[in-house]
């Protein structure tokens, strides 16, 4: 596992909390000498995330639309920004630079991204790790539903597994790691 794709909300939410906990990730994500893959914003959750990172001396790439590039404010400082022409573009180059997936705190845009790249490792499309960061118990209550999926069999127990959950960014990178991400195929 060399480059972690995260999905967080370009909202900074409601308390320092959650900025804390994406600067968490990225110092992380920089601690292990892992490269950053992420929307490509300056700010919310997005700037901490890429911030600490940077800080951190891990590379950055981030990936935008231009449709989104001024509500999001696009990052200036990072390795590499990535512009592409829409936001189908930006989830299939994010998933072919990646070699595991987390999706932190965040909104509408957050859980879409989560819930194709699993359908994608769902179908077979990729097999790398996908984790979820439940800091704060954020998303307790979609865990909850996801196993009510499960129980009632609407979702396989192995389709269930393939989301890893963690508290904090240690314990689910070194989950992501064991999961074994497939060997870094993408170009640089």
């Amino acid at each position: 596992m060399q480059r972690v794709c995260v999905y967080c909300g370009s909202n900074p939410g409601r308390g320092e909390e959650y900025r804390a906990l994406a600067r968490a990730m990225g110092t992380a994500i920089a601690a292990r000498g892992l490269r950053l893959v992420y929307g490509g914003a300056s700010v919310g959750l997005m700037g901490e995330l890429a911030d600490a990172a940077l800080a951190g001396g891990a590379e950055v790439t981030g990936i935008i639309p231009g449709v989104v590039a001024e509500r999001e404010i696009a990052h200036s400082g990072l390795t590499e920004l990535v512009p592409v022409a829409s936001m189908h573009e930006r989830k299939t180059l994010m998933a072919e630079r990646a070699d595991a997936f987390v999706a932190m705190p965040g909104g509408l845009g957050t859980l879409e991204e989560l819930f194709e790249i699993l359908t994608w490792a769902q179908l077979g499309i990729h097999d790398k790790p996908v984790g979820l960061l439940n800091g704060l118990g954020y998303y307790d209550r979609l865990i909850a539903f996801l196993d009510h999926c499960l129980a009632e069999e609407l979702v396989r127990p192995p389709h269930r597994a393939l989301l890893k959950v963690a508290r904090d960014p240690e314990t689910l990178l070194d989950q992501l790691a064991a999961a074994g991400a497939a060997p870094d195929t993408s170009p640089d």
